[in-house]
């Protein structure tokens, strides 16, 4: 089952949208191979607001989202984790708001140049939420979901009045999301797919691209699908004696971009730590993310 993928997008950079009754959107010039065409704000409600995830510190970008919000009191500036095209511009624009920012928490140091998006580190929210926690203004409240997976301090924020959630980076319509170690876990992943599935949302707008509209949970299902056909070409790897993951890579991704070889090995290293975590895989290695090397546990056990 391959994923219905939208990549079909209308827009203008810098320009306000209404995209639902109660949402609009403008959209950050930052396209590149991790963000599609860039990142997308999305500003929740009218007169008093929330905005969520307001992208890069990019000076134009800026000055689009003050007009968008000219004559109207932003409450709360949230985000949905620390990558350096959500999280830059959120302390700004709530400096210039006078509100405070909401998050889970502050970044996590990893590894640079092969997550796509680097932490920003630099960012830490006024406010601390979690699950149960609630945001709310004059005809709009959102539900704070934790979604750790892509980072550890994912979150995703459900728009009751429209049975709608802002998904951030956990799920996205163009693209599947890079689950890169150590920060991101891809058993917490797949348990974050199923929590979302589970709410039954009637459409899912992602940081990055087209909403999802049709058959949110038969999308979803074919998300996890797709990852649990890497773990079963991984294991057909791991069987066949090939422990490297580099070389998996080639042959798993032959028809993704070289460019982006790099990131799809954090997310294999993530599915071989999840195959650990599951007892399906085993590794002597007292630190196995530094490692591409990992061996298969029927294979040990049969040697």
């Amino acid at each position: 089952m391959g994923i219905p993928f939208i990549k079909d997008i209308d827009f203008e950079y810098g320009k306000v949208e209404q995209v639902s009754p109660l949402i609009r959107r403008v959209i950050a010039n930052n396209p590149g191979p991790f963000t599609f065409v860039g990142t997308g704000v999305y500003i929740i409600g009218h007169g008093k607001v929330a905005v969520i995830d307001p992208g890069p510190m990019q000076e134009d970008h800026f000055e689009a989202l003050k007009s968008a919000l000219e004559g109207e009191t932003v409450t709360h500036v949230l985000v949905t984790h620390g990558h350096s095209d959500h999280s830059p511009l959120a302390q700004p624009l709530a400096d210039w708001a006078g509100c405070k920012t909401y998050a889970k928490n502050c970044g996590v140091p990893t590894a640079k140049g092969e997550l796509g998006s680097a932490d920003d580190l630099g960012f830490e929210p006024d406010v601390q939420v979690g699950d149960g926690d609630v945001i709310s203004g004059p005809g709009w409240t959102l539900d704070v979901i934790e979604t750790p997976g892509h980072t550890c301090n994912h979150i995703c924020f459900g728009l009751r009045e429209e049975n709608a959630c802002l998904t951030g980076d956990h799920i996205m319509g163009w693209s599947t999301t890079i689950v890169a170690p150590p920060d991101g876990d891809m058993g917490d992943y797949m348990r974050s797919l199923d929590k979302i599935e589970a709410l039954n949302f009637d459409i899912l707008w992602p940081t990055h691209g087209s909403p999802i509209r049709e058959d949110v949970n038969g999308f979803i299902q074919a998300y996890r699908q797709h990852r649990l056909d890497r773990e079963s070409a991984i294991i057909k790897h791991l069987k066949a004696g090939e422990t490297n993951i580099p070389r998996m890579v080639e042959v798993m991704y032959a028809n993704v971009e070289k460019r982006l070889h790099a990131a799809a090995a954090m997310s294999v290293l993530g599915h071989m730590l999840k195959l650990v975590e599951d007892g399906m895989v085993e590794t002597t290695d007292a630190n196995p993310t530094t490692r591409s090397e990992f061996h298969w546990k029927a294979l040990q056990k049969t040697a």
